[in-house]
């Protein structure tokens, strides 16, 4: 059967086919000069009718447009962990697809398989616990993005989780900050054999991978909650819910030191809460400030530096990793809900820190995605901040040193950037890094802002970051509470004192009020209602979640909850 329609409109449905039926197959056949041209597409679909072909033919040349091709179908998860998120969301193009191969031939070439670890940066056989949760994050998406097969992804989940039981701990507590890749053994950033000290955050971040690895893949939940369970976490959280770290001093003794800045405080803090510890001080944005850059209110950490001689750096990092990773969500908030964010102020927050980035190219021209990075020869990495030690755009190095020269769009935030706000700014971001890569070997770190050329130096956080928010993309928030197994985790050494020696949470006991008393005592949320601008509140729960967020500034109204009476109310106990 044939049908012939006016040629305007078929010409019209032509252009929408190709670019809404990528799959079809589509056969050009140009004719001869003098015979009008034609063009047949095969197995096309109009108004909903299915046919064999259309020919096309027009005596003037035509223009045909065709959307990105889409990687090949991967259907690992999707049924399990894909919900509609912030940000961008769909299957990888296949130029994103490549992006996600490249990122993980990282791993590849800079892999350790003795101890299953791999190096932070390059060829140098030096990682620290962060870049080993970098490593996890990659190791999890290379595999449900397809790109390395289940076989693959058990063999390093098995052989890492072999080496993270048995390394040796500082001070017999938790995990140095730095080990050799090739070996497990604790040295020093110079890769020497030494304790150094244990980095709070640092362990934040490989706690929200441990827990993301074992509801994703339970197969290996034993062998990770065997991890931590060697783990003393007494002089890392205090009774108050903060976090510290620890240095190992010249005389050999060792410091603890509360550790985290806004931002990054409450990320790691997070991964603490995942696993039962009370960090809720830790997770307060309190003591808290903010300073106004291009018409943004840029919340930063209130502690002077000068006083507890730790910089209040902001930067991207913090925020689109608990972005991606946790859709800023509350620990608890075990939803799975993408579209609304139960830690609203985090949310708040990280659309601040997008937007000011945006402004700062909209006024001055200058593409900016900051974060922390490594550079070539010294200092060797910086804190390439929004703002630190009172100044807007500071790039320091770890010693305080301004460094303006290595100030650099980062290619981890750029595709962070990208995936949690589809914004035409975050496609000239994408446009920035999307190539800056050697296939090989991944991404390099980022592209100096000052037309220096990009950072010759690839590193396993760079490219951990960009394959999760390429995961991100496919299917929102990466931790999704899906595991319902009992946990080795919170029956271990139930009955004994071991848990209490090394102040392992009990979340198998719960402590009750010696009374039935209701506490009605209600505490105003830190970050209040009015300080939500570009995220729509949303009242009730623990604390103030956030939806509907975007940068253009609105005022919004609160979404209330409603509220309903229980089964069963009890009757509060009558006082003596």
């Amino acid at each position: 059967m044939t049908y012939n329609k006016p040629t305007n409109w078929l010409l019209a449905s032509a252009v929408a086919l190709l670019s809404l039926a990528p799959s079809a197959d589509v056969a050009a056949q140009v004719a001869a000069k003098d015979a009008p041209l034609a063009m047949t597409i095969d197995g096309v679909t109009v108004d909903g009718a299915d046919y064999t072909s259309v020919t096309i033919t027009s005596a003037t040349p035509l223009t045909i447009s065709l959307s990105e091709p889409v990687a090949a179908e991967c259907l690992r998860g999707s049924r399990t962990y894909s919900v509609a998120h912030f940000g961008r969301n769909g299957p990888l193009t296949t130029r994103e697809f490549e992006m996600a191969q490249t990122a993980w031939s990282y791993f590849e070439s800079s892999y350790q398989p003795e101890t299953g670890l791999v190096n932070a940066v390059g060829s140098f056989p030096s990682t620290t616990v962060w870049d080993t949760a970098s490593y996890i994050s990659a190791i999890v998406a290379a595999y449900e993005l397809c790109v390395i097969d289940k076989r693959m992804f058990d063999d390093r989940a098995t052989r890492l989780l072999n080496t993270l039981r048995n390394l040796p701990l500082y001070r017999g507590e938790a995990p140095n900050k730095v080990y050799n890749a090739a070996t497990g053994e604790m040295v020093d950033y110079a890769n020497q054999p030494g304790e150094i000290g244990m980095s709070a955050n640092d362990i934040g971040r490989l706690l929200v991978w441990l827990q993301i690895l074992k509801e994703r893949h339970p197969n290996h939940a034993n062998g990770v909650d065997n991890v931590p369970m060697r783990w003393n976490f007494c002089n890392l959280i205090n009774e108050d819910g903060r976090m510290f770290g620890s240095f190992t001093q010249s005389d050999g003794s060792t410091r603890y030191v509360q550790e985290g800045r806004l931002g990054y405080e409450e990320y790691a803090a997070k991964g603490f809460a995942l696993w039962g510890f009370d960090v809720d001080r830790a997770m307060s944005p309190e003591p808290l400030d903010y300073v106004e850059i291009f018409g943004v209110r840029v919340p930063f950490d209130g502690r002077d530096p000068r006083v507890f001689r730790s910089q209040n750096y902001v930067l991207t990092e913090g925020y689109i990793l608990d972005g991606l990773e946790m859709g800023w969500d509350l620990p608890s908030d075990r939803t799975n809900d993408g579209m609304t964010a139960s830690n609203g102020w985090r949310a708040e927050f990280a659309n601040r820190i997008y937007l000011v980035q945006q402004r700062r190219f909209e006024q001055t021209g200058i593409i900016t995605a900051r974060s922390e990075h490594q550079v070539e020869g010294s200092p060797y990495f910086v804190y390439d901040s929004i703002f630190a030690g009172g100044y807007p755009w500071n790039t320091l190095d770890p010693t305080g040193e301004y460094q303006p020269d290595r100030a650099a769009v980062s290619a981890k935030a750029a595709v962070g950037l990208w995936a949690l706000w589809d914004t035409p700014y975050t496609d000239l971001l994408f446009e920035t890094v999307a190539d800056l890569s050697v296939p090989d070997r991944g991404f390099y770190e980022g592209l100096y802002e000052n037309g220096n050329g990009f950072i010759p130096l690839q590193t396993a956080n760079n490219n951990g970051v960009i394959l999760a928010a390429l995961l991100y993309k496919v299917q929102g928030p990466i931790l999704q509470h899906v595991n319902e197994n009992t946990q080795v985790w919170d029956t271990a050494f139930m009955g004994t004192d071991i848990r209490d020696n090394k102040c392992h949470p009990n979340r198998l006991i719960e402590e009750v009020p010696c009374c039935a008393c209701t506490n009605q005592t209600q505490i105003a949320p830190v970050i209040p209602i009015e300080e939500f601008i570009y995220c729509r509140p949303v009242v009730g729960g623990y604390e103030i979640g956030a939806t509907d967020c975007s940068t253009e500034e609105h005022n919004l109204e609160p979404r209330q909850v409603r509220q309903v009476l229980p089964s069963s109310c009890p009757i509060p106990a009558s006082n003596p």
